[in-house]
């Protein structure tokens, strides 16, 4: 068994984090760009409101970020094929890959793969059209995203807020069964591409996401619970499957009390959240998200 501890000790600025993040991007010159605002839940962390229970499921943009700042390369192979929008002939196996999909765009598009990204791009646009929610990526959304292809920062801001966009249609729209079918889909992806990197790259980092990941599968069996469709409860079934090998996964959070630089509004987190994860834990887990991927991916019309 491995132990290992994440001290948060990140620096908050807290008068950016009332007004906003700011991300600066290239090119602002050029006139096909945006010069767009990064907010700070453009990434972080979604906290969803299921008829009236919260739920907290990280963005698979958050892990794709976190991958390669951990130094893992750019890996085409643990990508979901972006020509297979026609295989999928019911929504919720669209909506699934939508969500697969749309975490794909955002590992390519972290790592400036341009091409990649158009392709991920036109699959999304197809499977909103064959799902009926064009109107969460319209023409003017989908044209931004086009224009800021070659740009990273521009790329992430935007594939974030598009999702949010699509989100808020969805539930406005009461369609919150696709909506957190979506949502399904790219969790699993991004559990994907953690078990993928963590193979390539056994990085202490990326094996305390993977544990960390037992409180979201939780959330989301509970969203998914309640949707009696056969496709998605043969998933939830899965989930569940995974859930109980996270079982053996400990979790130890320990409140330290955080540090305020009150002069230059800073606040210093110091708790400390110790992870128990073994080796044989993460196998399972490894062979239980490759199947659950599978059954989603693997459709044939």
């Amino acid at each position: 068994m491995k132990i290992l501890e994440r001290k948060l000790n990140r620096s908050l600025v807290i008068l950016m984090l009332a007004s906003g993040f700011f991300a600066s991007c290239e090119d602002k010159k050029e006139e096909d760009k945006d010069d767009l605002v990064e907010t700070a839940d453009t990434v972080k962390t979604a906290v969803l409101n299921v008829n009236g229970e919260l739920f907290s499921v990280p963005s698979p943009i958050q892990t794709a970020l976190l991958i390669q700042k951990t130094g893992v390369s750019y890996d085409k192979s643990v990508l979901s094929v972006s020509n297979k929008v026609n295989n999928f002939s019911t929504d919720y196996s669209r909506a699934f890959n939508l969500g697969i999909y749309g975490a794909d765009l955002g590992y390519v598009s972290l790592y400036n793969q341009t091409q990649d990204a158009l392709s991920y791009l036109t699959a999304i646009k197809q499977l909103s059209d064959k799902l009926g929610i064009s109107a969460a990526f319209d023409a003017a959304t989908m044209e931004r995203l086009s224009k800021n292809i070659t740009n990273k920062d521009s790329m992430m801001v935007l594939v974030g807020l598009a999702y949010r966009s699509s989100d808020s249609y969805l539930k406005n729209n009461r369609r919150n069964d696709i909506s957190t079918v979506i949502l399904a889909g790219g969790w699993i992806e991004s559990m994907h591409f953690s078990m993928a990197a963590y193979k390539s790259k056994p990085d202490a980092t990326i094996r305390e996401r993977i544990a960390e990941q037992k409180q979201a599968l939780n959330s989301l069996i509970k969203i998914l619970g309640s949707n009696t469709s056969p496709e998605v409860t043969e998933i939830t079934t899965l989930l569940s499957d995974l859930s109980k090998i996270y079982e053996g996964v400990k979790l130890t959070y320990k409140y330290v009390p955080p540090i305020t630089d009150s002069i230059h509004k800073i606040t210093t987190i110091n708790s400390i959240t110790e992870v128990v994860i073994s080796d044989e834990q993460l196998s399972q887990i490894a062979a239980k998200v490759n199947e659950i991927r599978n059954k989603i991916t693997i459709t044939t019309k």
